[in-house]
């Protein structure tokens, strides 16, 4: 008989929540291993992601004072046992109060250290630890340091956030007053902008997904796959062996010193996998190498919670085309979560019509 494992996903109106849900749905389908029964939480009742779970709680923004002691009351409600971060807004408090959490609950929050979300929440900070390691990176500058960089590089450039994810305020420019007037922007709406080497097309750019142990001293798995991008998302994906991809991953990975999920951004230049971007979090591609074999939130618990040596070396070549859908509730539904912050379920519907 499967032993039932009571977990956690928040921002389950976000591709990378839904993404998580989709992986723990996938791995109770399974014949052995725990079988997952989930409790998602969004700060909007409208978040597609909660009526797809067994339950759902409506609690406050990650910024707001009050959303630790949310999430301990949902934790000590649902009695679960391990915590899935699904935005980067709830890295950093759920990370600064991961030993609060587990004392008060016992349940294990799926999160790496405070330094290594710092480092990767920062696009400047993370070219600077990849620099200092020679680890293969897209060349960067802070706009201080632009004129050297200007007269170092050729244009086209990228222009981005320093912070942020997606593909919000991304500009490829094509000379210095393109450069210029990008910064501007990113700068008008409180952005902090980074210039960045041109990279090419996106036909070499692959989104690797490493997952090490808890006490960050090995790696459970890999899975690279190429991709295509819309809205700066994974849009099509060819998910194959990709051995140096994925190893230039690991390393970056243990250098970190992650010790939970992390999912790197690189493109293939002269047969280099050079690295323009690290996220210290489970992907929102992660259901996809669920599919593929690789169940990164299923082996993140068993480790964490279960205390399992993990180790995952093969998965399947798939081709991956992601598309629109729907999730159906009743008004009523809606309107008593909106009205009480909870949603007891079952009473969603996704439609088999595709």
């Amino acid at each position: 008989m499967k032993s039932t494992a009571r977990v956690i996903v928040t921002a389950a109106g976000t591709v990378v929540g839904q993404g998580i849900i989709k992986c723990l749905k996938l791995a109770n389908v399974r014949e052995e291993g725990p079988e997952y029964r989930i409790t998602a939480t969004d700060a909007s009742p409208l978040a597609a992601g909660i009526y797809r779970a067994q339950a759902g709680f409506v609690v406050p923004y990650g910024s707001d004072p009050s959303y630790v002691d949310s999430m301990i009351g949902v934790v000590r409600k649902t009695e679960s046992e391990a915590i899935f971060i699904g935005s980067d807004e709830e890295l950093l408090p759920l990370a600064a109060a991961r030993e609060r959490i587990e004392k008060e609950t016992g349940a294990k929050v799926i999160v790496n250290t405070p330094e290594a979300l710092e480092t990767c929440l920062d696009k400047w900070k993370t070219y600077i630890f990849l620099k200092e390691r020679d680890l293969p990176r897209a060349e960067s500058a802070v706009p201080e340091f632009k004129e050297s960089f200007f007269a170092a590089s050729r244009f086209p450039l990228v222009v981005k956030p320093r912070e942020g994810h997606g593909s919000l305020g991304f500009q490829i420019v094509r000379d210095e007053d393109e450069a210029e007037l990008a910064m501007a922007v990113i700068e008008r709406y409180g952005g902090r902008p980074l210039i960045q080497e041109y990279l090419g097309d996106e036909g070499t750019e692959f989104s690797t997904g490493v997952t090490v142990t808890g006490d960050g001293s090995a790696v459970m798995s890999s899975i690279a796959m190429r991709r295509t991008l819309k809205g700066g998302q994974t849009y099509k994906a060819f998910i194959d062996d990709f051995a140096d991809v994925r190893k230039s991953a690991e390393t970056v990975a243990l250098a970190l010193g992650a010790t939970g999920p992390v999912n790197i951004q690189s493109r293939l230049v002269d047969g280099v996998s050079k690295i323009f971007e690290v996220n210290s979090r489970l992907s929102a591609s992660c259901s996809m190498r669920a599919v593929a074999g690789v169940n990164e939130p299923d082996i993140l618990f068993r480790n964490a919670v279960l205390g399992e040596e993990v180790r995952v070396e093969e998965y399947q070549s798939l081709v991956a085309m992601r598309y629109w859908n729907e999730v159906y509730l009743r008004r009523s539904t809606y309107d008593r979560t909106e009205k009480e912050r909870v949603f007891s379920g079952p009473d969603s519907a996704v439609l088999p019509y595709f």
